[in-house]
């Protein structure tokens, strides 16, 4: 995908070897659950905040302040966090996010979210939150291929936070650069993030 303009490149741009990098700060629209990627629960989430968000870019555009709604993101998580390998699909927990640009405003979102919730005929809308979400530093690479897997590539990317003197902070997050929805599983790009802290 083109770069969304008003981001920093960081954010979804990756290499295939592990990087440290910093993450700036932004206000996303959020949605959270409990489920497998597959479930309905999680489809309906997807839907309400591609809903809400491409509500909000031709708002955007009709006041000739347009921009590219940026890509899914996921973070996933268990309780407690390290049992999540050993955690059923159906229980895991997740929080959902597109970035938004600066020129969006809470008072707007608020303003939209009845809207876009009556028009896309989705409640879960409704729920969506308006939220300044934390970055910091992280470790990261880019993975092609199935979301099934991952598990290697996540095991290369956590090796190489303990070679640079650092330790997992935070959830598991991905990046979905491709729309998994409508892309071959083998094509799909994921950008593997994982925030870190020093570990001494």
């Amino acid at each position: 995908m083109t770069q969304p303009a008003g981001f920093a490149p960081v954010l979804f741009k990756a290499r295939k070897d592990p990087e440290i990098v910093e993450v700036p700060d932004t206000w996303c629209l959020t949605l959270s659950g409990v489920g497998a990627p597959e479930s309905p629960a999680f489809q309906q989430a997807v839907e309400a905040l591609y809903g809400l968000a491409y509500t909000l870019k031709f708002q955007q555009k009709a006041a000739g302040q347009d921009f590219k709604v940026p890509p899914l993101e996921g973070l996933w998580w268990s309780e407690p966090p390290e049992a999540f390998a050993r955690t059923p699909r159906e229980e895991w927990r997740w929080q959902l996010l597109i970035r938004m640009p600066e020129g969006i405003t809470a008072e707007q979102v608020a303003a939209t979210r009845g809207q876009a919730a009556a028009k896309k005929k989705n409640p879960r809308i409704l729920d969506v939150a308006f939220e300044r979400f934390a970055g910091g530093t992280a470790a990261q690479v880019l993975h092609v291929g199935p979301f099934s897997e991952e598990g290697p590539v996540i095991e290369r990317l956590h090796a190489f936070i303990a070679a640079q003197g650092y330790r997992l902070r935070g959830r598991h997050h991905e990046v979905y650069l491709s729309d998994f929805r409508r892309t071959p599983p083998e094509k799909l790009k994921t950008i593997l993030r994982q925030p870190v802290e020093p570990a001494a």
